[in-house]
């Protein structure tokens, strides 16, 4: 029993599992999740959120959220705002909030210890020498003619480096370990370096700030981060985690690495994103085509789709991606439980039911949802004019299309069966104008009396009552598996999908909706799950009759679709 428990466990909850079983750090768990507020949190965050804040969890510890603002010029307090709003969205409360920028006093006085110690020493060389010096993987670095330096000398020199009295790049403080070391970051790396720039949360008060690597395990050991888990990208990172740690003398953190995640159809880099928000391929960092959780939470994806879906793909150590189709599913599973159904149609073809009479209106009640009462009903207008869905309708149908045509009868869903008489064409272009129908009064609630069946069921909105909004469709923002891989001399930007977004003007959709707010998630019938822009009106400079703006979230399964691409290809 005690086996299959164990092999239930992944590798870093068996990793911690075995250190409490130890007694190490006394059984306590302590993680962290360390952001730079340089941007906005994307899916890939959100496997290391869930990470940290489920493990301590699961062990009754605590879990910190740290910004590691060491950089100054990239960092805004609109990121540090975005990634506190992520976060308490997927469900998660901190046990403190932290800052790197709170510990450079104490990271200071640990640089300070390490040059007394001969361990750290001012290095001259530019950053391009610094480069050149440190060697390739297959060649071992040189020794700066800085390396040397006097104890007292480098003192001297630390403190008018903190006083500001040299310019950006004149010098940096390096760490004294091996030049010839097979891995790089062993090195002598860069502790500390020059920025003649304003802190956005210490101001003016510090001009040199230490570097990342030198952050990183030293806030850690002072916050008393137990498992400090990380991507596979700090894996070599780890051995300098380590010596500053040793060499310094304070709690021995332990960073733990895992596979990051990658996603077909899908970026998950920083860098790459924000080349796509700074040259407007996107309308943001929130564009809802964008892998970025305010993205995802602007087209309508819950926290609980992406933390099934987290959760199902697992933690590993090996490399791997993931398929995005898993994602979907995991969206719809989860919408199709939760959603409440409406009638729209995207793109309307009118219906003239010719024995329905002009004046008259009825209410019809429609379930919310097909198998969940609780979320009670509600009730839809029907008139002697309708709006079906223009593919809902083929002049000359192939077998298996189960919609409507000449002589054919169908059921409008929650309302009666009708039948096709007749249809009007353009007369230039071809296209179906609008349909002539008769319906039959016994039909009412979509069953038949005399128990005649029918297999088609569409769904319609009323024209007279239809409340008008505006759509946006929404698809991959990738056309290819596999974006980073271009042709030669081409960059991931030509692997856009030009048809990621498509508007639809004065679509006409039930009435229900007038007073939907922000956010509000519900699926179209047979059309897909779609959400209120949280900033749903429409632009002014834009021509639309629409107040509501709604997006997309995931259209759904359409079995027919697969049918008519065979017919097609046949």
């Amino acid at each position: 029993m005690e086996k299959e428990k164990k092999e239930s466990l992944d590798f870093i909850r068996q990793i911690v599992k075995e250190d409490n079983e130890l007694g190490k750090y006394d059984g306590k768990v302590y993680t962290r999740f360390p952001p730079e507020p340089n941007g906005y949190l994307h899916i890939g965050h959100a496997k290391a959120i869930c990470l940290s804040f489920d493990i301590a969890a699961e062990n009754k510890g605590k879990c910190n959220l740290r910004f590691d603002d060491t950089n100054p010029y990239k960092e805004k307090q609109v990121f540090i705002d975005s990634i506190q709003e992520d976060i308490h969205w997927l469900g998660y409360e901190w046990d403190k909030l932290c800052f790197a920028s709170d510990y450079f006093e104490t990271l200071y006085e640990y640089a300070v210890k390490l040059i007394k110690s001969g361990k750290a020493y001012i290095c001259n060389l530019n950053a391009n020498q610094i480069r050149e010096y440190r060697g390739t993987l297959t060649k071992l670095g040189t020794k700066s003619p800085y390396r040397d330096r006097p104890i007292a000398e480098n003192l001297e020199l630390f403190e008018k480096m903190k006083l500001g009295e040299f310019e950006e790049g004149e010098c940096v403080l390096r760490a004294k370990i091996d030049m010839s070391s097979p891995n790089m970051n062993m090195r002598d790396p860069v502790m500390y370096r020059i920025l003649h720039t304003e802190h956005p949360r210490t101001g003016k008060k510090w001009c040199i700030y230490p570097s990342y690597d030198f952050t990183h395990g030293e806030s850690d050991s002072i916050e008393k981060i137990t498992h400090s888990l990380c991507d596979l990208g700090f894996e070599n990172h780890r051995p300098l985690y380590n010596w500053f740690i040793e060499n310094l003398k304070i709690f021995p953190s332990r960073q733990i690495e895992f596979a990051r995640l990658n996603i077909t159809y899908t970026i998950l880099s920083k860098r790459k994103l924000k080349t796509l928000v700074d040259k407007n391929y996107v309308e943001g960092w929130d564009d809802p085509r964008m892998p970025t959780l305010s993205g995802m939470r602007r087209r309508g994806y819950t926290p609980t789709a992406i933390k099934t879906f987290l959760r199902k793909i697992g933690v590993a150590k090996s490399k791997s991606t993931v398929d995005v189709k898993l994602l979907e599913h995991c969206v719809r599973d989860h919408l199709n439980d939760i959603t409440p159904r409406k009638m729209g149609v995207l793109n309307p073809l009118k219906i003239i039911i010719t024995n329905y009479p002009e004046d008259k209106e009825v209410l019809l009640v429609a379930k919310n949802h097909p198998s969940d009462d609780s979320m009670g009903t509600r009730k839809i207008p029907f008139s002697k004019e309708i709006y079906i869905e223009q593919e809902d309708f083929m002049e000359n149908p192939p077998k298996k299309f189960w919609r409507l045509s000449p002589g054919r009868e169908i059921r409008l869903r929650y309302a009666y069966f009708i039948t096709c008489n007749d249809f009007v064409k353009d007369e230039e272009t071809g296209e179906i104008k609008e349909l002539y129908c008769t319906y039959d009064p016994k039909t009412r609630g979509g069953n038949s009396p005399d128990g005649r069946k029918v297999k088609g069921t569409l769904h319609w909105v009323s024209k007279k009552h239809a409340l008008k909004v505006d759509i946006n469709l929404y698809d991959r923002l990738f056309k290819t598996m596999y974006p980073m891989k271009t042709e030669e001399g081409e960059d991931f930007t030509s692997n856009l999908n030009p048809n990621s977004k498509k508007v639809l003007k004065n679509v006409p959709v039930e009435p229900s909706l007038t007073n939907a707010e922000k956010g509000y998630i519900f699926q179209f019938e047979r059309m897909g799950y779609f959400c209120v822009e949280t900033n749903n009106f429409s632009p002014a400079n834009e021509t639309t009759d629409a107040k509501i703006v709604i997006n997309r979230t995931i259209a759904l399964r359409d079995s027919w679709a697969k049918i008519e691409k065979k017919i097609k290809n046949s």
